[in-house]
């Protein structure tokens, strides 16, 4: 099938039903965001998509989480045009690498929870992006915890103004450069997900965790403490409450993802009854 007729081009707030519809019927389909982010991740960030005037057929999301890094956040391909994914997807990426450096991107990042099953790897492999990290998924089906916490610890809901210059001392502390968040992605974060508190012990944020649901499935996205107050019981007290906010939502399956080098939160997960998985998660990267 011939598609001279039709452009690639920047994907605008507008497009939103199309790229549901896509995500509802494509036989080719990464989703790496909730329904409930999609309006700010085409608001805020570089996305493209190809198709007709009056149509979309592909689309290829992005987010910035914290300059100079970006992720690719989504992709599609209708079924209709499911033989000319691997096409759809290298005219996708080209116009995105025209876009991006503009952003202060540098570094493009694409991440997978299974690197022997993954079909979107395989494909950015023969398109430049290299292995850069490895990760490890965890599952819980339960909302039993060994361990309420320490109790003087006060979990409270994120203040996203008045908490921000806490919340990117902890990303400065725990994470390498490229996992931080910056104030528009903690601000996005806050405005997209059912579930982002901060502990305070003795009047200081010292942590923070914000959860994901889509349907009967829970994510804890993103749990931290500074290393500053290790080993003081904040880490399992965030952790019970993350549980507890699973088991309100009824959710069937809690998962997570970390960094194969994080052992003290392998420890954490594996002491609140998280079960490591066979497949192994990973993070490809192509320089730009």
């Amino acid at each position: 099938m011939s598609h001279r007729q039709d452009q690639v081009r920047l994907l605008r707030s507008d497009d939103i039903y199309a790229i549901e519809r896509l995500l509802r019927t494509s036989e080719f389909v990464y989703q790496r965001f909730t329904l409930n982010e999609l309006p700010s991740l085409l608001a805020r960030y570089p996305a493209a998509g190809i198709g007709p005037d009056t149509g979309l057929y592909g689309f290829l999301l992005t987010q910035i989480i914290s300059a100079p890094f970006a992720w690719i956040s989504g992709f599609g391909v209708s079924w209709t045009e499911s033989r000319n994914h691997t096409q759809i997807l290298s005219q996708l990426l080209e116009r995105l690498y025209e876009i991006l450096p503009g952003q202060g991107v540098r570094y493009l990042h694409y991440s997978g929870n299974d690197a022997d099953h993954d079909w979107l790897r395989s494909l950015l492999l023969t398109r430049g992006f290299a292995p850069y990290h490895q990760l490890y998924a965890y599952d819980k089906f339960d909302y039993k915890v060994p361990s309420e916490g320490n109790q003087h610890v006060t979990i409270r809901p994120v203040d996203i103004i008045h908490d921000m210059q806490a919340l990117l001392q902890i990303e400065e502390a725990c994470f390498d450069d490229f996992w931080r968040y910056d104030p528009p992605a903690f601000t996005d974060i806050k405005a997209t997900h059912p579930y982002f508190v901060v502990a305070e012990l003795d009047g200081e944020v010292v942590g923070y965790q914000f959860n994901a649901l889509d349907d009967e499935y829970g994510y804890l996205v993103r749990i931290a403490v500074h290393p500053s107050v290790d080993g003081q019981g904040i880490g399992a007290r965030l952790m019970t409450e993350a549980i507890h906010f699973f088991e309100q939502a009824r959710s069937s399956r809690i998962m997570l993802n970390t960094q194969e080098e994080n052992h003290r939160a392998h420890r954490l997960y594996e002491w609140f009854g998280f079960i490591r998985l066979q497949q192994k998660g990973f993070v490809l990267r192509k320089t730009l």
